[in-house]
């Protein structure tokens, strides 16, 4: 079955060159293929295409120059794993003569590249897994159970076997964008940290408990945490800092950018309904959907979470408009409110939402929404709050 992907490249596209950043197997490849089949495409993992490029970068140019005039972009693929070729890039495009779309999954190995070097001249987009709006035509009918027990990464959502190849990705990701890359000097020793690290998924770091779980020093632990940003496996959620009344903490929570494969690295099976695992793969999920809604539609305004001193939580906040507490229960009581109730003092919000598993929508006196799992993702994908 064919999912229509939400990201368009096409109005971006037509304005300026674009990299195209995302983990592996979120899809980047095929949306290329599927908007643009008539572009001319050079795949970076290739060995042919690889090597041709590697002992003359100058190539891509003499060859670029050849093509045919045509609307459409050319397309690198895996860019980060011959940086130079940027510096062609940014001729090419200096040139006016044609725009670029260039993939990446290491955002580490484009810094060291020199990605900055093309400025202005490219924009930043990033690709995710699948999401409910392109899984299922109305987000409220999603599989929610499968989501939460195999996540939403394309090929494993279309698996007969799923858990399987669950394993088999995280196993690719540590030999191809680990090993491969030497980004590690222990593999070992990153092993154990991402073990831990998928087990704390969603949770404030620490880093000192991190490198004693992991056996290594605080300033590794800080490495490893780099490397799984840059390589665009976790992505960190600051705390919200912008309230007058509270002292809010100072810990980043770093997210898996998928909740499947933060479990399978931990060692875990998938969660039994209703259990405490299913609640926070809940908070995981909604996460993730939270993250490509800001992405793809949702500007330039911040994802966040709030915490204080005095134990006052709240799960997500959108820019300062939007305030979301995720809760597994089919029965939110007034004792689930205390944070949003005490975010309702420092300042107004455009709306305030718990999004659970009660069966319909309903409003507290002071303007709380209790928002079942569907109805929320079929309001956040019509960018509708209230």
């Amino acid at each position: 079955m064919d999912y229509t992907r939400l990201l368009d490249l096409r109005a971006t596209v037509a304005q300026r060159s674009i990299f195209l950043l995302g983990p592996r197997q979120t899809g980047k490849s095929t949306l290329l293929k599927t908007t643009f089949p008539k572009a001319s495409h050079f795949n970076l993992l290739h060995t042919d295409v690889f090597f041709r490029f590697q002992s003359n970068p100058a190539r891509l140019r003499q060859e670029i120059r050849e093509l045919p005039p045509s609307q459409e972009p050319i397309i690198i693929d895996e860019v980060q794993k011959l940086p130079i070729l940027l510096d062609e890039v940014q001729a090419l495009i200096d040139e006016g003569q044609r725009r670029f779309i260039l993939t990446g999954s290491s955002a580490r190995k484009l810094k060291a590249g020199g990605a900055n070097l093309l400025g202005g001249r490219a924009r930043m987009r990033q690709m995710f897994p699948f999401v409910s709006a392109e899984v299922a035509g109305t987000p409220s009918l999603l599989n929610l159970n499968k989501a939460l027990s195999f996540g939403m990464l394309p090929p494993i959502w279309l698996s007969d076997s799923p858990q399987e190849d669950l394993e088999a990705y995280c196993g690719t990701y540590l030999k191809e964008e680990i090993q491969a890359e030497a980004l590690v000097r222990r593999l070992e020793g990153f092993s154990r940290f991402l073990q831990v690290a998928g087990l704390g998924s969603g949770q404030e770091l620490n880093y000192e408990s991190l490198a004693r779980d992991c056996g290594v020093p605080p300033r590794t632990v800080r490495e490893y945490v780099a490397i799984l940003t840059d390589t665009l496996l976790a992505i960190p959620l600051e705390p919200w800092r912008h309230g007058l009344k509270r002292k809010p903490v100072a810990s980043v929570k770093v997210y898996f950018f998928d909740l499947a494969v933060a479990r399978t690295l931990a060692g875990r099976r998938p969660p039994q309904v209703d259990s405490s695992e299913w609640g926070m793969a809940l908070e995981h999920f909604v996460f993730q959907e939270l993250r490509a809604w800001l992405s793809y539609h949702g500007g330039n305004r911040p994802l966040t979470y709030w915490r204080t001193t005095d134990h006052r939580e709240v799960d997500f906040i959108l820019g300062d408009e939007v305030a979301i507490e995720v809760k597994a229960s089919a029965k939110i009581q007034d004792s689930d409110l205390k944070g949003l109730r005490a975010l309702a003092e420092e300042q107004p919000w455009q709306a305030r939402l718990v999004v659970c598993q009660e069966a319909v929508p309903r409003r507290t006196d002071d303007g709380i929404q209790i928002l079942p799992v569907g109805e929320f993702l079929n309001r956040l994908w019509a960018g509708v709050w209230t």
